[in-house]
């Protein structure tokens, strides 16, 4: 029986998580110096209108301080996710990251708000929202693992 001491698996052993991972990673394509992909076009862009909205709605909410809302704290929400936005045009892996950082927190909230759903059209609005942040974010996973691999590539 092999140790895995460098030899190779031995035949009929099944692959280890290790070597899964290096096969996994050598398989990623690097991202093109001009590729887009559409999951990243469609995070950029929900980025990009969540931003908007944001301050459209700070703006337009009278007694925004009763609310528990401020327009200093929506102006700065409104500048991180122009931030990511401009990270993510310029495909940096750290905006990506921040971005799946919160796609997450948007899951777990609207999994939360799932629960307490008092009627059928607010438990609808929750899974759909949950749906798509869970679908943007598997998607995005793989952008960030092929970012990486030009970044591993290049040095």
């Amino acid at each position: 029986m092999s140790d895995g001491g460098g030899e190779g698996p031995a035949p009929g052993r099944r692959p280890r998580g290790g070597e899964l991972d290096e096969r996994a990673r050598a398989a990623l394509r690097p991202l093109g110096e001009d590729e887009w992909p559409p999951a990243l076009i469609a995070a950029m862009i929900v980025c990009s209108v969540l931003a908007a909205l944001v301050i459209v709605g700070a703006l337009t909410v009278h007694d925004l301080s009763r609310r528990g809302g401020s327009l200093p704290a929506a102006g700065f929400l409104a500048a991180v996710l122009c931030a990511l936005a401009a990270g993510m045009y310029r495909r940096r892996y750290w905006a990506v990251l921040g971005f799946e950082a919160l796609l997450a927190f948007q899951i777990i909230v609207t999994s939360l708000a799932l629960v307490v759903a008092s009627t059928i059209p607010a438990a609808a609005i929750c899974l759909v929202g949950i749906g798509l942040g869970g679908w943007l974010f598997w998607k995005l996973i793989r952008v960030m693992g092929r970012m990486q691999a030009g970044e591993e590539r290049s040095r």
